[in-house]
């Protein structure tokens, strides 16, 4: 026996429990609690260019979500198989049954319901459609069709999208515009980056280097907040970003073989701390001696790397200084962006030597398709790369 799906339509806000405009990573993160209700759920998505690739969501038999490409953000949901029993999906607008395995919604139906609108193949309204055919199949008005005959077409799908601004219809593909239930995220993270030369001594050419940190700003706040490697401290991430998801005290030493610094290498800095905000996309690690900054790691969420989901998509950018002083547009780097064109407006030089990275290795009988990363190290910065050439982390230290 199954239980009836109940879910409320809010043209241009969303379905049930989920509202337009929710993060891929929140999305499934609450899904993950849902499995009573969404036993099944498949995520597609273009292999090729995965950092700006839509997502989708399958949640069987019932719903479609797809996210946009690049702040992951759930931008259309799809309703369909609405006579499916397994399990039976029930659907309300303003407290009054539309639709159910009962009593199928047909077009005169919809036209009581929701009013007057354009004629057409589909009863478009704002922030809401109703479609009469069946996953790609043309069921819509054929040749020779009764006026009854159409009044009684059966619904096969619903869509519920973003109301639009201007009055003309949103592309699917577009980004979402911004919407309360965004409020307090990150819209984007800016690392300064500052040219500076090596020693003489080395004899090599110039090149860039991160040192002043990244500046967040946030969706419905005109606030900019920066946090700066050496000076923000542990209590000004509290006061200003909140509690993090969690705090995890740093075990793993293996990288200070590698640290010129000799005291670095024999420090276990045992006492240093991670805190993590998941919900975020962004790592800090705290010093247990002075509890400043001492690193930061900036998360892609790239569909398909072996990081993917545990972290919300933080849109990082990379900027440097205009070439000129009447230049008002500095030259960036995005996170959608290849390899190849952010080491090179890091350093113009070739890209450094690389350390190879198995995220499988820390367990036991685990296998990830793609679970080989590269680890690229420029001065104040390691870029972790992926085989498709998509940058997956940004570590600043």
């Amino acid at each position: 026996m199954f239980a009836t799906l109940d879910l409320d339509i809010r043209p241009g806000s969303g379905i049930g429990m989920f509202e337009l405009g929710t993060s891929l990573w929140a999305v499934i993160d609450m899904l993950r609690g849902l499995q009573h209700l969404f036993p099944q759920v498949e995520v597609k998505f273009d292999p090729d260019n995965s950092a700006t690739t839509p997502v989708i969501l399958h949640l069987r038999p019932h719903l479609d979500l797809l996210f946009s490409g690049y702040h992951q953000r759930l931008h259309t949901i799809c309703v369909r198989k609405l006579r499916e029993p397994h399990p039976p999906v029930m659907l309300r607008y303003k407290d009054t049954v539309v639709s159910s395995s009962a009593e199928p919604l047909v077009r005169v139906h919809v036209s009581r319901t929701f009013g007057p609108t354009y004629p057409g193949d589909e009863l478009k309204y704002p922030g809401i459609w109703f479609s009469f055919d069946d996953d790609g199949v043309n069921e819509g008005f054929k040749g020779g069709i009764t006026h009854l005959e159409q009044r009684t077409q059966e619904v096969k799908r619903i869509f519920v999208g973003q109301k639009s601004v201007d009055g003309d219809e949103r592309d699917a593909l577009d980004e979402v515009l911004p919407c309360p239930i965004m409020r307090g995220d990150i819209s984007s993270a800016v690392i300064k980056v500052v040219s500076a030369t090596f020693s003489v001594i080395i004899l090599t050419p110039q090149t860039n280097q991160i040192h002043d940190g990244v500046h967040f700003s946030f969706f419905s706040s005109a606030s900019l907040l920066q946090v700066r490697i050496g000076e923000t401290t542990a209590q000004d991430l509290t006061i200003d970003l909140g509690p993090p998801s969690r705090v995890h005290h740093k075990e793993d030493e293996r990288m200070t073989i590698h640290s010129p610094n000799l005291q670095a290498s024999e420090d276990d800095g045992s006492t240093d701390y991670f805190y993590n905000y998941f919900h975020h996309g962004v790592d800090f690690l705290i010093s247990g001696q002075t509890h400043l900054v001492r690193k930061i790691v900036i998360h892609s969420n790239v569909p398909g790397s072996p990081l993917f989901q545990r972290y919300k998509r933080c849109p990082w950018q990379l900027e440097s200084k205009p070439e000129d002083d009447e230049d008002d547009s500095p030259p960036r780097k995005h996170f959608y962006d290849k390899f190849e064109m952010i080491s090179h407006f890091l350093s113009p030089r070739e890209p450094p030597p690389s350390m190879l990275l198995d995220r499988t290795d820390e367990y036991d009988n685990i296998t990830l398709p793609s679970s080989t990363t590269r680890l690229y190290g420029y001065d104040g910065v390691i870029l972790e790369v992926n085989e498709a050439s998509q940058v997956v982390t940004v570590m600043l230290f």
